[in-house]
């Protein structure tokens, strides 16, 4: 089945790399123009610069997502410049994992800022303006901690279960005016984060998966891209799992 994409603009955080970036390079290759949004100019920059060498159209947009004050002037800059937006994917995310007894509040406040606070502000700025359109897609990267917790993760597991109640709660705000809301929540996926973990810890992991693989930044981008498509226009408020049937 080919995905219905016409004339459609997305912001994509956490765009400069791993997941942000394979769902960047998957809206573009379906004709969509991309803002290829991330705290470094360097990585979204490499992202959009890659789409457009490949014949796609792209735009990098430097902004720390954790700002508020910056997101509420990035969102006014790229209405301004495009007209509108039509797709968000809040990607951007960060982990500073810990035991809660050792877990500083700089460490619990920015990844709950970074996470979860800075969608609570693209949505804001970018969502109305969806909703006076009358036609928009939201899809928020979760993750299955949210789901199901992690030790070591009360930070990142509380701010993407927080994202979840966020979506849901949203996605009723805004069905009446057509807009969408739903979440994708990966499990183990190969990136930069996951490479990073002990071989130990990856062997412990592979057992927890059915299929018995971690899944590649890919995957992730083809559930979103559907999620943000014409295709899935009675489809809101709702979690797809892309882990390999951990959590089923």
């Amino acid at each position: 089945m080919s995905l219905t994409f016409t004339n459609r603009t997305a912001i994509v955080t956490g765009a400069g790399r791993g997941i942000g970036k394979a769902i960047a390079e998957q809206l573009a290759k379906n004709g969509v123009n991309v803002i290829c949004v991330s705290k470094s100019p360097d990585s979204c920059g490499s992202a959009a610069a890659a789409i457009t060498a490949a014949g796609g159209k792209a735009r990098a947009y430097a902004v720390d997502v954790a700002d508020g004050a910056a997101v509420a002037k990035a969102s006014e800059e790229l209405l301004k410049e495009f007209g509108k937006i039509d797709i968000l994917v809040n990607n951007a995310g960060i982990t500073r994992d810990g035991l809660l007894a050792r877990m500083s509040d700089d460490d619990w406040n920015a990844v709950v800022q970074t996470n979860l606070t800075s969608a609570f502000h693209w949505t804001k700025h970018i969502g109305w303006p969806m909703c006076r359109a009358r036609w928009g897609r939201i899809v928020n990267i979760a993750s299955v901690v949210g789901l199901v917790g992690n030790a070591g993760q009360a930070n990142y597991a509380a701010a993407k279960a927080g994202l979840i109640g966020f979506t849901k709660s949203i996605a009723r705000e805004f069905a009446k005016r057509s807009v969408t809301a739903n979440v994708v929540a990966p499990g183990f996926i190969k990136t930069d984060m996951t490479s990073g973990l002990p071989e130990d810890v990856q062997k412990a992991a592979m057992g927890t998966i059915p299929l018995q693989r971690f899944g590649e930044a890919v995957d992730i981008a083809n559930a979103t891209t559907f999620l943000c498509s014409e295709e899935a226009n009675y489809i809101t408020g709702q979690v797809f799992t892309v882990d390999g049937g951990m959590t089923m």
